[in-house]
């Protein structure tokens, strides 16, 4: 499949893990990718991509600064002419603090990053997307922001938020032909999530990250990757303002003692 010949397309987030994934697979299928994380080795992405014949820019930049994703939109633009669709995907976790532990800073850097960083993205985004003729706009949030026990409470809270702002923009952007969407994954096997497998596998324990969910087993960037390509394409033209789970069914049930076998 070729979704994306001749459109370009932002991804945040992604020197690894889902951004990674997401932008190897946007290229794969035509696309023109900017790649953008504030880690350097987001560079790699594009020079991975680059290598497997597609089109790809790495930018160094801090996706919850204004200046820094008006400059990457700005960039998008002017190395390939257009913008078609943006992944707001850059997110950090805090770590795994209480309510009554995690600091004020703490707060407001991951709101930063998490909440502001999309709704940033969306602001000054979708502007450029609608003078284009239309385009997508994908959010990264979390089964953390559907109810508690899946992240820290600031975590949780941003992701929370970002299920919010996703229906709120598609309304405030109703007739721009702009569609803005969300992702929320459950467990993924990411750098974020590394330290969850390590000490399972300290433990011995690997074999029951993921029991939980009816799938019984950790999600991989790359199944995270497909939700949003299908959201970014023409496939979804009639979703907007929905947040996708994607979680192995873990969300689909109240907590139970999940039967044997």
């Amino acid at each position: 499949m070729n979704r994306f010949t001749g459109k370009t397309i932002i991804v945040t987030g992604a020197a690894s893990g889902i951004g990674r994934a997401s932008a190897r697979m946007f290229a794969a299928e035509g696309g023109r990718v900017v790649a953008a994380d504030r880690a350097a080795d987001v560079h790699a992405t594009a020079s991975a991509i680059r290598e497997a014949g597609g089109a790809a820019e790495s930018v160094v930049m801090n996706a919850g600064a204004s200046a820094d994703v008006a400059a990457l939109v700005d960039f998008a633009e002017k190395t390939y002419g257009r913008l078609d669709v943006v992944f707001a995907n850059a997110g950090i976790s805090g770590g795994a603090p209480t309510l009554f532990e995690q600091s004020e800073a703490a707060w407001l850097d991951i709101l930063q990053v998490n909440l502001i960083g999309p709704m940033l993205a969306i602001q000054i985004a979708a502007p450029v997307l609608a003078r284009h003729g239309g385009g997508a706009i994908v959010c990264t949030a979390s089964v953390a922001g559907l109810r508690s026990g899946a992240g820290s409470p600031a975590y949780s809270a941003s992701k929370a938020g970002v299920i919010n702002l996703v229906s709120v923009a598609a309304q405030e952007l109703a007739g721009t032909k702009v569609r803005v969407n969300g992702i929320c994954p459950g467990l993924i096997e990411t750098g974020m999530t590394q330290p969850i497998f390590e000490r399972a596998a300290v433990k011995g324990t690997s074999g029951k990250i993921g029991q939980l969910n009816p799938l019984r087993r950790a999600g991989q960037p790359e199944e995270i990757a497909k939700a949003a390509l299908f959201l970014a394409s023409e496939d979804a033209s009639y979703i907007n303002g929905h947040a996708l789970v994607v979680d192995g069914g873990l969300s689909s049930s109240l907590p139970i003692v999940p039967p044997r076998g």
